[in-house]
């Protein structure tokens, strides 16, 4: 009761704070001026403003009948502002949805117009893209933004001042960060304060134990998560814990990033949307990325990737001919060139040239050895998700109060508690 009380002031006090915040409350220039609609914009990347209020400005002037305001929410609580504000029957006329189980939760409840309605040319959008856009009857909700892949970010000026190179298996990767806390350097930047991060470290370490088949054949039903290769994987996250920070239990999510971003760590495990913002934080910060590597320099270098954004029209929206035209120009090819150069982000608009980043280039040919983002692409779709279960047992599993086997003994309980194929 509690959480919805903050969410409903949340929500108030956003649409004092910016005049009208919602579809219905679209305001008209008076009858002597050129009528102009408005549209509200809704994202969870306060981070990102300028860069959306960039494209903002260069459709209002090809547009000049449409006003569009931004309105950015912070991520970890935009899902509850959002359904107060659509449950309300009101809400934004665009906003950023969620991909998978987190888009379908918003179909389900009649609050998204179809996108394939609104933009037809969707279709031609990759597999991989519309995997995160789609339900199972294969109609598509919402315009595919961006793809993100998970890695080890690196201080290349540490690496080299120390004479460390990017391993090759993981007994070197830990010779590494034994290298660099014998020399009073912080090795690895991450801490399992935020659940979601845990779930992060998972993605980036898992595929490489866990292998490139175990996601087919756990949401096949072929196997559960009491399988060695799960539990091995988890097991080697602990392995971590010697060069993470201390008290890493109590590290959050931003306390990483700022430990990166000033030179106090020499790695950070996270996903390839964080380039953007440590170079704008840092300009002067120096890094790259790898794959985490298996146990042999030969076993193939997995990352784990997923569709994290799509654009999303809210069927109550008055103004579905306005919302018509900023889709297709966030569709653009101009707009997807833009996701590569300022936001160092892979966009999945067709026909986009990324060559221009040698950053989104890295993470393209990484993509080329990857398997989808265990929980979020697999088991979102009911309650508890793969992500909650995971996220509270592996907080648990790193702070040493549950072993890998029972974490993943949790996890399987939840998931096989609606899940059919566990069932049988």
């Amino acid at each position: 009761m509690k959480r919805k009380v903050i969410a409903f002031v949340a929500a108030a006090l956003l649409a004092v704070s910016s005049g009208s915040l919602f579809a219905n409350g679209s305001a008209e220039a008076p009858a002597t001026e050129q009528k102009v609609t408005e549209l509200q914009l809704w994202t969870w990347r306060p981070e990102d403003v300028d860069f959306y209020n960039g494209l903002i400005k260069q459709f209002e002037a090809a547009n000049p009948d449409i006003k569009v305001t931004q309105n950015a929410i912070k991520n970890t609580e935009y899902n509850t502002v959002l359904a107060s504000s659509l449950s309300g029957g009101s809400g934004p006329d665009i906003f950023m949805g969620r991909a998978y189980g987190g888009l379908l939760t918003y179909v389900q409840s009649g609050y998204l117009e179809p996108m394939d309605k609104l933009y037809p040319e969707v279709k031609n959008y990759s597999k991989g893209a519309l995997g995160g856009a789609s339900d199972s009857d294969g109609n598509i909700w919402g315009l595919p933004a961006v793809g993100q892949t998970l890695c080890v970010y690196y201080n290349k000026k540490i690496f080299e001042e120390n004479g460390i190179t990017v391993p090759d298996t993981w007994d070197e990767f830990l010779a590494d960060c034994k290298t660099l806390k014998a020399k009073g350097i912080l090795p690895i930047a991450n801490g399992t304060k935020d659940g979601w991060t845990v779930e992060t470290l998972l993605g980036v370490i898992g595929p490489a134990f866990y292998g490139p088949d175990f996601f087919d054949d756990v949401v096949a039903g072929k196997t559960n998560f009491l399988d060695p290769r799960f539990i091995g994987a988890i097991n080697k996250i602990h392995e971590l814990t010697p060069y993470m920070p201390d008290m890493y239990t109590g590290i959050s999510y931003t306390d990483m990033q700022t430990s990166f971003i000033n030179e106090m760590s020499a790695m950070f495990l996270g996903g390839s949307y964080e380039a953007s913002y440590f170079k704008t934080q840092n300009p002067d910060l120096d890094f790259d990325i790898f794959p985490i590597p298996g146990t042999k320099a030969s076993d193939p270098k997995l990352v784990s990737v997923y569709a994290d954004m799509n654009w999303v029209v809210n069927a109550a929206s008055q103004h579905m001919d306005a919302d018509k035209k900023f889709i297709k120009f966030l569709a653009s090819k101009e707009v997807g060139q833009q996701i590569i150069d300022k936001l160092q982000m892979v966009p999945w608009t067709p026909g986009v040239d990324a060559s221009s980043s040698p950053f989104i280039s890295k993470v393209l040919e990484l993509q080329k050895t990857s398997t989808p983002y265990l929980f979020l692409v697999g088991f979102r779709y009911q309650q508890p998700t793969g992500s909650s279960l995971w996220q509270a047992a592996g907080q648990g599993f790193m702070s040493g109060d549950l072993t890998a086997e029972q974490t993943a003994e949790q996890v399987q309980k939840g998931i096989a508690s609606y899940y059919k194929p566990f069932q049988k």
